[in-house]
């Protein structure tokens, strides 16, 4: 399993020599505020992106899969040669809109991580395509190691701490300087994070046909196998990857939370790697619960991929809508 292309970045100079674009006052106070170039970046950033890799038709032992409510908080994993990833919600584009006045979980993570946005204008510049799917559609994720997290962003309103209003999504950008600044912890030292950049299909409407769930698992799948195939470089052949996502494509893309949900799970099982599922608030838990219940359902004892893919249809599940993030 070789990647299409991998490149390896010396931080510092990667962010010197292109510095992030942040179209956004907030996005550009939120980077002053956590210091901007300064300190140096460190270290050395790997740019992967991967082609589809086949999935084996029989589905292996089930992986380990955990469901948190809430979102992400990069805290590491606790375990020996454990190797944590944290999905990047992507658009086809890799990290198109990142410096715009939108927050959603794209955007958020290149602001908390800057040294993405300096990636995505590297590898503009060098001409090569900033993407994670092909030219043909299909699917090429991207993973990206040895990434700096500058600051953490709390989008959640807490008047006590003075930022009283929601700042996620649109919202952000029509936010107070001041309430952005107050809701920005800077992170020193900085921790470092791998993100796997995942681009699921969007816009579809009525039921689910099979050529969209396949293209949901060849995606997840893949991306997934691309983890442990990073994660043997990182932390030896004996490494443990564990993959952090949620509710991917189910925001601005309209996916099914269901639909996802099993599909992630499924695509864990199919690349051996360990999932921790943040599910935010609200009915999310609840949500993520019934979907694997779905999903061992589906599994059974010893049930094939197709059979699996064969039982969501037959569920009947829906496109959702988007929601405007």
């Amino acid at each position: 399993m070789e990647p299409l292309e991998r490149i390896e970045f010396e931080a510092a100079r990667l962010v010197t020599e292109h510095p992030p674009r942040w179209r956004d006052r907030n996005k550009q106070a939120v980077f002053g505020a956590t210091g901007g170039p300064e300190p140096p970046f460190a270290g050395v950033v790997v740019y992967a992106r991967w082609p589809v890799i086949a999935w084996p038709r029989a589905v292996p032992a089930p992986a380990r899969i955990e469901i948190r409510p809430g979102y992400y908080d990069y805290a590491p994993s606790a375990g020996d040669g454990v190797v944590d990833w944290h999905v990047n919600f992507a658009d086809p584009h890799l990290f198109v809109a990142y410096g715009g006045p939108l927050l959603a979980q794209d955007e958020m993570q290149v602001l908390e991580h800057p040294v993405l946005g300096s990636l995505r204008e590297a590898l503009v510049a060098s001409g090569r395509r900033a993407a994670t799917r092909g030219a043909a559609g299909e699917p090429t994720p991207v993973t990206v190691t040895g990434v700096q997290r500058r600051c953490a962003l709390d989008t959640f309103p807490d008047a006590a701490a003075g930022h009283p209003r929601d700042l996620y999504g649109n919202a952000f950008s029509c936010a107070p300087v001041a309430e952005v600044l107050a809701a920005t912890r800077p992170l020193d030292p900085p921790p470092s994070s791998n993100i796997l950049a995942l681009a699921a299909p969007a816009g579809g409407r009525g039921p689910y046909d099979r050529a969209e769930l396949e293209d949901v698992l060849a995606t997840a799948h893949t991306g997934f196998a691309a983890t442990r195939r990073e994660s043997g470089r990182l932390g030896g052949p004996g490494a443990r990857p564990i993959v952090h996502t949620g509710f991917w494509g189910c925001g601005a893309f309209g996916g099914n939370r269901a639909v996802m949900t099993v599909l992630q799970a499924l695509a864990a099982d199919l690349a051996r790697v360990d999932l921790v599922f943040h599910a935010g608030a609200g009915r999310g838990p609840a949500d993520a619960e019934e979907a694997l219940r779905e999903y061992v359902g589906l599994r059974g004892d010893g049930t094939g991929v197709d059979a699996i893919v064969d039982g969501l249809l037959r569920g009947g599940h829906r496109w959702g809508v988007s929601n405007g993030t």
